[in-house]
């Protein structure tokens, strides 16, 4: 039998890889922490039932992706998919909609069985944040607002690009549907197998189709837009002037849809061309009629998700830095040694340094090759020589500068 391996679309992070997403996932939530968000956590797994009434029985997700299972009880559970729906559980379940707004953000493990590819993992990460009890488009500009500025930290403004659309109102969207069937109908015989099935049960997401056949037809149908009312153009029109009042570069991206119906008004998505066909790498949109939905009452909400891998996947580590994890490797040799090293390293330990001390035999040419591979920035050699003086001798290793000879008890305040 051969070794284990990770489940297919399943991926570890390794020690080598973890500063990076450390860094990326505290500068995102120091950032929602400057809008005012706080941050919520609810459990991996939810009633299967929560997804079908939020997402719809008829969507990709609940027909083909979710990891679903019946547990002992005989009930029906499912590893969250996406936060969105598992997110407005909690607030209604706790009673945080009835405040008048609530921000939260929220990050972690989603789970949907797709073909793994670039960017697209069977576990994969995101970060989410949703405003609930927040009406009108200032909270839409807000949210793509937070993410222009992380974007610009990460040096990738002239990377990615914002796609924004409008979904109007639920009649409105019913008005529309009916005209794009129709539409449809009449080219029933050059759809694709995908769109054929979703004439009936999701005609809207036939405009998102990625397939180049479907391209004319796409192009050809008519736009969302124009069954608009008088105040859900208002709303996106305000949308528009907010961005370029804050400078956020934007295009009007008409095939941009939603197929659930809570969506409404403002959608969009985050691209860049990094990624081939994978290219979104942040999605949101207001959902006033979720909370509704899931039997709470009508609140006007607004969120998005960002895809941590694929963020990842186009940042340049440089903007990710971060200093070395380890301050000090203490090299000791001799028992006598190696035992008051360990009480040293605690007293550095006090001071808020980090220290790996050197476990196991080794010269103190091999010490100082592992110290080298720690990333260390000192080596703290302690010999017999060194221990019979009540001395250490310190040598910095990643900056240039002579080695230092230190009294035992000038270690945690001198290095």
């Amino acid at each position: 039998m051969g070794n284990l391996q990770a489940i297919k679309g399943m991926k570890d992070i390794l020690p080598a890889d973890i500063s990076a997403w450390q860094a990326l996932e505290q500068l995102l939530a120091d950032i929602a922490g400057q809008y005012g968000y706080q941050e919520i956590r609810f459990p991996f797994l939810e009633n299967t039932a929560l997804f079908k009434r939020a997402i719809g029985d008829v969507t990709d997700i609940v027909e083909k992706e979710m990891y679903t299972f019946v547990d002992k009880n005989e009930d029906s559970v499912s590893l969250r998919p996406e936060g969105t729906a598992p997110c407005a559980r909690a607030l209604i379940q706790h009673g945080l909609i009835r405040e008048k707004a609530t921000r939260v953000w929220y990050q972690g493990p989603m789970f949907r069985r797709e073909n793994p590819q670039k960017g697209r993992y069977r576990q994969f990460h995101q970060f989410g944040l949703e405003a609930v009890n927040v009406e009108g488009p200032d909270v839409d500009i807000e949210q793509m607002q937070l993410m222009w500025r992380l974007f610009k930290l990460l040096h990738l403004d002239e990377n990615i690009q914002l796609q924004i659309n409008s979904l109007g109102t639920s009649e409105e969207r019913k008005s529309y549907r009916s005209t794009l069937v129709a539409y449809l109908n009449q080219h029933e015989d050059k759809l694709d197998e995908d769109s054929k099935r979703r004439l009936q049960t999701n005609p809207l997401r036939i405009l998102d189709s990625k397939n180049p056949v479907m391209h004319d037809i796409i192009e050809g149908a008519p736009k969302l837009l124009d069954s608009l009312g008088a105040e859900s153009k208002a709303h996106f029109e305000q949308v528009q002037k907010g961005l370029e009042a804050a400078n956020i570069p934007f295009e009007i991206n008409t095939k941009l849809v939603r197929g659930l119906d809570y969506y409404c008004h403002t959608v969009y998505e985050w691209v860049t061309n990094s990624l081939g066909a994978q290219g979104t790498v942040c999605a949101g949109g207001r959902y006033d009629g979720l909370i509704e939905q899931l039997g709470g009452k009508p609140t006007p909400s607004c969120g998005f998700a960002l895809g941590l891998e694929r963020l990842l996947l186009i940042t340049e580590p440089k903007w990710l830095a971060k200093s070395p994890d380890i301050d000090v490797y203490f090299i000791a040799v001799g028992e006598a040694a190696k035992q008051r090293a360990q009480l040293l390293a605690e007293g550095l330990r006090d001071s808020g340094k980090s220290v790996l001390v050197h476990a196991g035999d080794g010269s103190f040419k091999a010490q100082f090759k592992r110290a080298d591979k720690s990333g260390a920035k000192w080596a703290v050699v302690l010999g017999e020589d060194e221990l019979a003086k009540q001395q250490v001798v310190v040598k910095p290793l990643r900056e240039s500068g002579e080695q230092r000879t230190l009294d035992f008890n000038e270690l945690a305040t001198r290095i």
